[in-house]
């Protein structure tokens, strides 16, 4: 469920992140979304002996959070949904971006993780605020579709589709949006046959 989410913010400032880095397909064997964390940005995150490599941001002490900052076409590549679940399952929420693949946001939308494209004007003043702070926040205000840095001020709106706005801020996916519906889904067949 995503109602509000005001956080540091994770930066990854790479363009053009495939699904293939953000979840190797060696590690895709699993079928339950669990466990799918761990190996985030498995190659980026350690080296061939498997020890954490110290440059890279999501092992740095000073970068923590539910908001991932990324380069533009974030999630190209091929439409393997256990990129999301990798993200969500590592503790990320929010994905920011100036643009995504279009079937990583739906993937993305479909497991409860918010991909939320922005301007590159405001791209940039996040960018500004962390060089500033690397404890920089962002509110994140899905009923408004706002995103605000927490320090200036300044904030964007941003598009979602109102059922997919709906599913995240009850927690529902497509098939339990339609479950909840059942009865007026019964009601409505009712009526039609008559």
């Amino acid at each position: 469920m995503i109602t509000t989410i005001n956080s540091s913010i994770v930066p990854l400032l790479i363009d053009d992140i495939d699904t293939d880095q953000i979840i190797p397909a060696r590690f895709l064997k699993a079928t339950d979304r669990k466990g799918f964390g761990e190996n985030l940005f498995r190659d980026w995150r350690y080296d061939s002996e498997g020890n954490l490599k110290e440059d890279f941001p999501l092992n740095q002490a000073q970068w923590h959070g539910e908001i991932l900052l990324v380069g533009r076409n974030f999630g190209c590549g091929s439409s393997r949904e256990h990129a999301a679940w990798a993200l969500k399952d590592y503790g990320f929420t929010v994905i920011v971006s100036t643009y995504f693949a279009d079937i990583f946001k739906g993937n993305a939308l479909n497991n409860g993780l918010l991909p939320v494209q922005i301007s590159q004007d405001f791209y940039d003043e996040i960018l500004e605020e962390i060089k500033i702070d690397n404890h920089t926040k962002l509110l994140v205000d899905l009923n408004k579709q706002d995103v605000m840095l927490r320090v200036s001020g300044v904030k964007e709106h941003f598009e979602i589709s109102p059922f997919k706005k709906e599913c995240l801020m009850k927690g529902l996916d497509d098939l339990d949006f339609l479950i909840e519906m059942r009865e007026e889904i019964e009601e409505f067949l009712t009526v039609d046959m008559i």
